[in-house]
């Protein structure tokens, strides 16, 4: 049995080992197996420890899932891991004290086997950097994994774990969700105990990749800052009044697969019995949303205040990736009160899209307008130019709900022609996460994902 406990869930491996079926040590075991077997061809791993999680798997374990494997994005700390967020200027660095979040991980009994691969200080959406190299994506390794959590997304794709942390500032959850065929939630803002030193002014949400709903929904309510939602464990009968679009605040249309996928979507909802209408797209001004790269600009130009005096010289192509330097040359051309600007055109957007969440229960669009992209389309010596536009395309459903603060998810429910997966994107009004668990629910028992399984598994 203990070469196939990679198959099941978090929630299913923890209840085996508290009945005494298993233990954590062999789960730790078969996962770390899982990894050995797939992890040359995926490379979702920027570390690992796996001595010291067995040693933490023979000791006393305690928590709702006492001995599960996990990974933690490289994105955040973990105490005695390496914290590179992705960057040479990093590829030291290792964590030394305990977070809020890594004590809550600790306290569900979480077994920690390393770091999951990031882009370079999460701002590309792929995980290609010139630290790591390529995350491929298990459905078929020409493709990328999307990010900044690909290396979450292709580890649980690839079943190395079963659930795994992410970080979303864009869409870098539910993006990489999509593209590896997993379940990605991205709670509201502030909902969560934030598992990084800077979540870029409430932009950035931390979560979780999963292979089923009940562990993303189990571990939301245990780091969850107030407790107010808890654990969503089931289906509300209440029927949902279900909006839905198809285009991204650019004004783009999805390709004829995602559409199709959509479609499908549509019919699975009104099958279960929700009222589902089509709604104009959210009155976004799409041209405005590259606020977010003036934050990420000013962060830019923080860290290179806090280095160079350490290095005794600026930044460089030797410690940052091209694009990244050219996002901080970029913002150094920026007029006054260019971040002044960005938070007012954040406040704007994120009104808007609130007040077309105003009408319906839930609104429903593709997590992003194409299939997996191929390795490269998002590579990290991309021009600035080049990176922004297709930034603007592949994260224009997903990116709105950041700046809004708004919960959304990403369900597994579609797939290509070629066999590629193709995510669904759920977004509710602000405090409605438990309207999305139940809903999310409801669609994993009416269309199970997990029976699909990449050639990687």
């Amino acid at each position: 049995m203990t070469e196939e406990l990679w198959r099941l869930d978090a929630i299913t491996q923890a209840e085996l080992v508290a009945s005494g079926e298993v233990t954590a040590l062999e789960l730790v075991d078969a996962a770390i197996s899982r990894i050995e077997a797939t992890e040359p061809a995926v490379h979702a791993l920027a570390g690992t420890d796996f001595e010291r999680a067995r040693e933490k798997a023979r000791g006393k374990l305690s928590g709702p899932l006492a001995g599960v494997p996990f990974l933690v994005k490289d994105a955040a700390p973990y105490p005695g891991l390496r914290f590179s967020m992705g960057s040479r200027l990093f590829a030291g660095n290792v964590a030394r004290e305990a977070t809020e979040y890594s004590r809550r991980i600790d306290g569900a009994g979480l077994i920690v086997l390393g770091k999951s691969t990031t882009s370079e200080l999460g701002l590309l959406g792929s995980t290609e950097t010139l630290l790591e190299g390529v995350t491929h994506n298990p459905w078929d390794f020409s493709r990328s994994a999307g990010g900044s959590s690909g290396g979450a997304g292709a580890a649980v794709a690839s079943g190395m774990v079963s659930v795994a942390h992410g970080s979303d500032g864009g869409g870098s959850i539910r993006i990489p969700a999509s593209m590896n065929g997993v379940f990605g939630f991205k709670p509201g803002r502030g909902r969560l105990v934030s598992a990084a030193p800077d979540d870029m002014g409430g932009l950035v949400s931390d979560h979780a990749l999963s292979v089923s709903v009940a562990d993303s929904a189990l571990l939301y309510s245990l780091t969850e800052v107030d407790g107010a939602i808890g654990f969503v464990a089931d289906v509300d009968p209440k029927r949902l009044r279900i909006g839905w679009y198809d285009e991204t605040v650019l004004g783009r249309k999805p390709t004829a697969e995602v559409r199709a996928a959509l479609d499908s979507t549509i019919e699975l909802c009104r099958r279960l019995g929700h009222q589902v209408e089509e709604t104009p797209p959210p009155p976004i001004d799409g041209a405005r949303t590259d606020a977010f790269f003036v934050l990420a600009g000013q962060a830019l130009v923080g860290l290179c205040q806090m280095m160079e005096p350490l290095l005794g010289r600026p930044l460089d192509e030797r410690d940052l990736e091209p694009f990244t330097l050219e996002v901080l040359e970029w913002f150094r051309t920026l007029p006054p009160g260019a971040v002044t600007d960005a938070h007012a055109a954040i406040s704007e957007l994120g009104a808007d899209m609130r007040r077309a969440l105003e009408r319906f229960d839930v609104l429903l669009c593709p997590t992003i307008p194409v299939e997996p992209w191929e390795v490269g389309t998002m590579a990290p010596t991309l021009d600035r130019v080049t990176a922004f536009e297709r930034i603007g395309t592949l994260a224009g459903y997903t990116a709105i709900h950041n700046i809004a603060g708004t919960p959304a998810m990403s369900v597994p429910l579609g797939m290509s022609q070629r066999g590629l997966p193709v995510g669904s994107h759920f977004a509710a009004a602000e405090g409605r996460e438990a309207t999305l668990f139940s809903l999310a629910y409801e669609l994993e028992e009416a269309a199970p994902w997990r029976r699909r399984l990449p050639a990687s598994r």
